[in-house]
């Protein structure tokens, strides 16, 4: 199993999109996980209904500090996603990861559709950035074995437009 963590700052929207959406489409091949540098403390609403619209289950879903994912027992990740996006000058976290862990790091950003306004456009703008994970997501699924060790074929996901 390959373990996946998606870093946001806020972990409510782009990262937790792309955890369920891993998590539910990479059974048996992939673990997927989110969090945040300073999480929300909880997930989006209009992610959630996204979510549920698209047929996931969003049980068990939260917005977590990306401190869980940093001590000794918690599970070793291979590779690390930032999904912040730049329209914003957002900046991406680096997660500082334990000590003997050396995960594949790479970037897929996306823009943050949390606060857009109005309600309309800001649901579009969550069914816009779920379209974008999702297909980022099937090109890493498709990955023979082999690519998924290679910081390369997988930073090139990050340039999936939907």
């Amino acid at each position: 199993m390959i373990n996946v963590l998606f870093l946001c700052t806020g972990n409510s929207a782009r990262s937790i999109l792309s955890e369920v959406i891993l998590r539910d489409l990479g059974v048996g091949r992939f673990n997927a996980f989110s969090a945040g540098s300073r999480p929300s403390g909880k997930p989006h609403s209009d992610g959630l209904a996204e979510l549920k619209r698209r047929g996931h289950s969003i049980d068990g879903t939260s917005s977590k500090s990306w401190d869980i994912f940093a001590v000794h027992d918690a599970p070793i990740m291979n590779i690390i996603v930032t999904v912040c996006g730049s329209a914003a000058a957002e900046t991406c976290s680096i997660w500082p990861s334990r000590p003997g862990q050396s995960p594949i790091r790479v970037h897929w950003g996306a823009e943050d559709p949390a606060y857009i306004e109005p309600l309309t456009v800001r649901q579009k703008a969550f069914s816009d950035v779920y379209d974008l994970c999702r297909a980022r997501i099937e090109v890493l699924l498709e990955l023979p074995v082999p690519d998924l060790s290679d910081r390369r074929s997988l930073q090139l996901i990050g340039d999936i437009r939907a």
